[in-house]
């Protein structure tokens, strides 16, 4: 009981001790719990028959019913599941490497004035709302008024082709997030230390050389830490992207519907919403056991670089 009593004592002294940081932490803790914390209470809907008359906690408790629902409509949910995962691994793998290479040729750039001006203008495009974007690729692939069919003399329904779909998803989400994910990239390079670079020019080692051999290393741990963040959104994707962008046209649904698109239409279409919280739940535990294994794994090997 004493060692209890001093341990809180403790904890109590060095709270008032360091009370100032308290303060000034509170609002940022409060905005976290109410935003993130608080409506995990919701999830309780995955295991319920929701009743509007009885409220969330008062609902028909079904286990894991609804859990069996979603796995038992194996088309929906295999395809839902594979578009899913692999657009993550598509939109990862493309946009990394992308990330690194404009952030590299900007870094390296003679002119900063010039390299200042492009980063300004690559960041644009994630500031337009996909319910913006959405117009832009109408006015290129509409199959009478597109831009692409007009200056090929073509009329290729794109709408109505599904195949095409992760190529333009692709192209749009490069375009849109490209510019600001450099950003990210652009920072670690301002942190290198400009004598290794003069080092190796003593050396005789090109350009190449040096980005081979100073700035790639460099930027392994961002690019580590960034992929294990991304590992737990691996089920979940961007709706914008997948719902307002191929206007939700049913024609797709092969290679266009992920698990939040499909979650939207349920619960614009139907009131089962035990069904969509069991799909949600889902994602988020799946996500948080690719984190969880993808941090182990990178304890193992590079601890440095992990996140925990």
């Amino acid at each position: 009981m004493k060692s209890k009593e001093r341990g809180l004592q403790g904890f109590l002294a060095n709270c008032w001790k360091h009370r100032a940081h308290i303060v000034m932490a509170l609002p940022a803790f409060l905005v976290l719990f109410f935003i993130m914390y608080v409506p995990m209470s919701g999830l309780v809907l995955a295991f319920e028959k929701f009743d509007y008359s009885k409220g969330i906690f008062g609902s028909e408790w079904v286990g894991f019913s609804n859990f069996e629902f979603l796995i038992k409509s194996k088309n929906t949910f295999l395809t839902m599941t594979r578009n899913t995962v692999l657009y993550y691994l598509l939109f990862t793998a493309v946009g990394t490497l992308l990330n690194i290479v404009v952030a590299i040729s900007i870094d390296q750039l003679a002119f900063k004035r010039a390299a200042k001006t492009m980063q300004t203008l690559m960041i644009i495009p994630v500031f337009i709302s996909y319910a913006a974007v959405q117009f832009i690729v109408f006015a290129f692939i509409d199959s009478r008024t597109g831009l692409i069919n007009n200056a090929l003399g073509t009329s290729v329904r794109f709408y109505s082709k599904a195949s095409y779909w992760p190529w333009i998803l692709l192209i749009v989400k490069i375009w849109k997030d490209t510019g600001y994910g450099s950003v990210l990239y652009m920072s670690v390079l301002s942190g290198i230390d400009t004598s290794l670079y003069e080092a190796a020019d003593i050396d005789g080692a090109n350009k190449w050389q040096q980005i081979r051999h100073i700035t790639v290393p460099s930027l392994i741990p961002m690019v580590t830490v960034m992929l294990l963040l991304s590992v737990g959104n691996v089920m979940r994707s961007d709706t914008g992207l997948f719902y307002q962008v191929t206007r939700n046209n049913g024609a797709l649904y092969n290679t266009t519907q992920v698990i939040d698109s499909y979650i939207l239409n349920q619960i614009l279409k139907s009131s089962n919403f035990g069904y969509t919280a069991a799909a949600s739940f889902f994602q988020s535990v799946v996500g948080l056991l690719l984190m969880l294994f993808a941090n182990f794994m990178v304890r193992k090997i590079e601890p440095e670089n992990a996140l925990f």
